[in-house]
């Protein structure tokens, strides 16, 4: 039986699947505003007035377990000179070719690109949001400012929604990444082929 190793614990995913879960809510009713062809999608959440309701607590919520997922991971996706030099044979990867890849640590250069796009674009929803959630918080700004604010709004959600689909589709196209996010390890000969360096330092305990 192959030697198993543990990538994330127990609270790590159960707090990952929950960004999930709220990210898509969050988004399709969102999704309801954004377009007048999408409102159908308020019916999910009870008509147009609880979509508009439930919209901001549901990104609230998103943001602060992004924000524990944040302060637990930030360390390990500060971008090196070794990612540097990994995204220069990028070309590689996308060809198949892992062998002719610098080694990695615990994430690769696309992996921590993909996080920093998340946790900005989140940051930007946040504080953006606030600037026109009625009734709470919108009689304080000006309509010019609400505007703003909306518009950052929807392009933080456009990179938010691309760099989520990056991020699922690549762990769909890399055979076993979805493994650490459902049971929490890797197998052994994964984390030696795709994060050699982690892999060095995780000393391929069983698990």
């Amino acid at each position: 039986m192959s030697k198993l190793i543990r990538r994330y614990a127990d609270s790590d995913r159960m707090n990952h699947w929950l960004i999930a879960l709220f990210f898509v809510l969050a988004g399709l009713s969102g999704l309801a505003f954004f377009h007048p062809g999408l409102f159908f999608l308020s019916h999910l959440f009870g008509g147009g007035s609880w979509a508009r309701i439930l919209h901001p607590f549901l990104g609230v919520l998103m943001a602060l377990c992004f924000l524990v997922l944040f302060l637990r991971l930030w360390k390990d996706n500060v971008i090196t000179d070794a990612d540097r030099e990994w995204r220069k044979h990028m070309g590689e990867m996308f060809r198949g070719n892992k062998e002719a890849m610098p080694p990695v640590g615990k994430y690769n250069y696309g992996q921590k690109a993909v996080f920093w796009l998340m946790s900005g674009s989140l940051l930007v929803l946040f504080i953006t949001g606030f600037l026109f959630w009625r009734p709470f918080f919108a009689p304080n700004f000006g309509i010019d400012l609400q505007r703003v604010g909306a518009l950052l709004h929807a392009v933080a959600a456009v990179v938010l929604v691309i760099s989520t689909i990056v991020h699922v589709y690549a762990a769909i196209w890399v055979k076993g990444t979805t493994r650490a996010m459902t049971r929490g390890t890797v197998t052994d000969s994964w984390a030696r082929r795709n994060h050699p360096l982690w892999h060095a330092e995780a000393g391929g305990e069983q698990r």
